[in-house]
């Protein structure tokens, strides 16, 4: 063979190899794409013809993309038909960062990747640069604007991790023009009471994360001494064929000066995160490694100040070549340092790791938010998303801002199916049909971590049940055992007939049942001398579905019950113990609009309401040097005409400190007057 056909037949050869492996490669990425969609459930709506055609997604986030092969075309014929950027007037609202176009992948990408609703139009409005920065003016505007727009849904993955009233008004005015408004719970979890708004919002659905149904979503259980403790597996870790049973020990901060005395062969070693000296920095990496190499069989890292927190072996500063050898956990400062005090004697754990693809992201924001609510409404996929990214590409991707739009695209889904449902009963039929969620103890979450459970978009297409509301809260006390609460039924197609119901919860907690044509009466008891909160689930079942309502109970030994007439509200505490003092806030459930006052035993006070509706009332009772929450609702038909004004009221000042305060001020005025003169 000559050398020109040499040269050639190499060259066809390489450029055959490219094509081949461009083939794969593109397959490859096909395989990778569609993980969470299918997940939770919406090959079923799509393979009856359902992709979210005809219905309206407002997206107010970073921008978006619009060039992207998969949501391609700004306009009138494009995936984005309209927007506005809110950030730089008079500009398209273009996506330079890349999260408001991760987002709406997920929802409505129409290309190599399909969004769980890929036939639906997008409203782009951009309310921040770099999806950090969010002036909450901005998303105020923007929500303003797709009312004005006649959105179908509003998805909103950006937020604050306080309460904002504007947005909260807003979000409230965009519901009752019959738009579902979606948000994400935010990324301050695993503590508990940390969603801002708009996610505590009552009116919105709210999103919590969960992984994914790949095969990184690994989560970890430790025992030590039939004792668990939450432990989670650092990025890179692999799981177990087979639980580790062996002794665990202390190994300092894991260098190898910390592991150079003492037997660590075959061992769990328990090590400190960072070290104790001044800018000294230890990898994770740093640490398994040299753990492994000293013969251990798994390293569990507890944190250098509060909390638990989530590590990656594999990172940039590893050592070359370097690749896990052992499971290496994170586990939180309080239960490290408790691990460590039990290690004085011979102590054996057992160490797992496997794959559950339901569990709850540590980084999702928790409830509670409210006595009278739940938040989040709902968890779905929100780690290791693969989306739409800009300049045309793709991107794995984390976070509550991507599990909400899985909810917006279902939503879209069930509105093509019913356009006439409602925002509310959108909100039932999405939360109400959920699957449960366990922890890796095979325990359910609670409520403040996942809502009602985790999207099902197959169950929730053949719901014909619509249940309202989609949760039940009891206020009970020693002076109310127990109390009753309704359940209205309704549905979107054909006649209600009667549906078998079951309760899951608590042994102290009794259910019982009554149905009377399309309302379901809820009666609960809790147990004498027992108190406390407790959390169980409604189970309502009709000829297809099965439905899933949960039920907060708060039981206290102390009470407030109102006595109203014509919008005035009086109030009577009961305790066993002797109180001193009680500060009582009134809150409106749908304006938020609040009154306080406050009572003592030898002074009774009142309060004068002028909207109708139903009130939250929340009492801080001071009972022998402590304060105890308890809890009562009222419902309002005719509101009073007197408007109610304080100042008090107004600057949240009880009034009895107040009048002692202001009298001392007259004094000494009066004192400094008579010094002068």
């Amino acid at each position: 063979m000559s050398y020109d056909r040499l040269i050639f037949f190499l060259v066809i050869i390489a450029i055959f190899s490219i094509i081949i492996l461009q083939f794969n490669f593109d397959n490859e990425i096909e395989v990778l794409l569609d993980k969470s969609g299918p997940y939770v459930g919406v090959n079923f709506p799509n393979d009856l013809g359902y992709y979210g055609e005809g219905i309206k997604i407002a997206v107010i986030d970073t921008g978006v993309d619009h060039l992207h092969p998969d949501l391609f075309g700004f306009g009138p014929g494009g995936k984005i038909i309209g927007g506005y950027n809110f950030v730089e007037d008079n500009k398209m609202p273009v996506d330079t960062n890349g999260h408001g176009t991760e987002v709406t992948g997920i929802i409505a990408a129409d290309g190599q990747l399909k969004g769980i609703a890929s036939k639906a139009s997008i409203f782009a409005y951009k309310v921040s640069e770099d999806g950090e920065s969010v002036p909450s003016e901005l998303i105020v505007k923007a929500v303003q604007q797709a009312i004005n727009d006649d959105v179908d849904i509003i998805n909103i993955s950006l937020g604050v991790n306080r309460t904002n009233s504007k947005i909260d008004q807003i979000v409230n005015k965009a519901v009752e023009n019959g738009i579902v408004v979606v948000t994400a719970a935010g990324n301050d979890g695993p503590e508990f009471g940390t969603i801002g708004s708009p996610g505590k919002n009552s009116k919105v659905i709210t999103v919590g994360a969960t992984y994914n149904n790949i095969t990184s979503s690994f989560v970890a259980t430790l025992k030590v001494e039939e004792k668990q403790f939450q432990v989670l597996p650092m990025i890179g870790t692999a799981l177990l064929d087979e639980p580790i049973i062996e002794e665990i020990v202390f190994g300092k901060f894991g260098r190898e000066r910390d592991l150079a005395e003492g037997s660590f062969s075959n061992t769990i070693v328990l090590v400190e995160r960072g070290s104790d000296v001044k800018d000294e920095i230890v990898y994770f990496s740093e640490k398994e490694n040299n753990v492994a190499n000293a013969g251990g069989k798994a390293i569990v890292v507890f944190n250098n100040e509060p909390g638990i927190f989530s590590g990656e072996l594999l990172h940039e500063f590893a050592a070359p070549n370097y690749q896990p050898k052992i499971p290496t956990l994170s586990i939180s400062r309080e239960d490290g340092m408790f691990l460590k005090e039990l290690l004085q004697n011979k102590t054996i754990a057992t160490l797992n790791v496997f794959y559950n693809p339901d569990f709850v992201a540590h980084f999702s924001s928790r409830g509670p938010v409210s006595p009278f609510y739940i938040k989040p409404d709902l968890v779905a996929p929100g780690a290791f998303i693969n989306t739409t990214l800009i300049d045309g590409k793709y991107n794995f991707t984390s976070g509550t801002s991507f599990a909400a739009p899985h909810v917006s695209g279902a939503a879209a889904l069930l509105l093509q199916k019913n356009p006439d449902l409602n925002p509310e009963e959108i909100k039932s039929v999405l939360l109400t049909t959920t699957d449960f969620v366990f922890d890796a103890y095979d325990n359910k979450f609670s409520l403040e971590a996942t809502g009602s459970g985790r999207l099902n978009i197959t169950r929730a297409f053949e719901a014909n049940l619509i249940i309202v509301p989609q949760y039940l809260i009891f206020h009970l006390s020693t002076e109310k055992p127990t109390e009753n609460s309704n359940l209205k039924l309704s549905t979107i197609e054909g006649h209600l007939n009667e549906v078998k119901v079951g309760f899951v919860g608590p042994e102290v907690v009794n259910f019982d049942f009554q149905q009377n044509g399309n309302t379901l009466q809820i009666t609960i008891l809790v147990s004498e001398d027992v108190f406390g909160e407790f959390q169980g689930v409604i189970l309502i079942e009709d000829e297809k579905t099965e439905y899933h309502v949960p039920v907060i109970i708060h039981k206290t030994e102390g009470s407030v019950s109102v006595v109203e007439e014509n919008g005035k509200l009086d109030f009577i505490i009961s305790n066993p113990d002797d109180w001193s003092y009680a500060k009582i806030s009134v809150i409106h459930k749908d304006s938020g609009k609040t009154y306080i006052t406050s009572v003592t035993p030898k002074k009774d006070s009142s309060i004068s309401v002028t909207d109708s509706g139903e009130y939250w009332i929340i009492a801080n009772v001071n009972v022998d040097k402590k304060t105890i929450d308890v809890y009562d609702t009222v419902n309002v038909k005719t509101p009073s005409s007197n408007n109610n004004f304080n100042f008090l009221y107004l600057l949240d000042i009880p009034e009895r400190p107040f009048i002692i305060v202001l009298v001392v001020m007259i004094i000494i005025s009066l004192v400094g007057l008579k010094l002068r003169n």
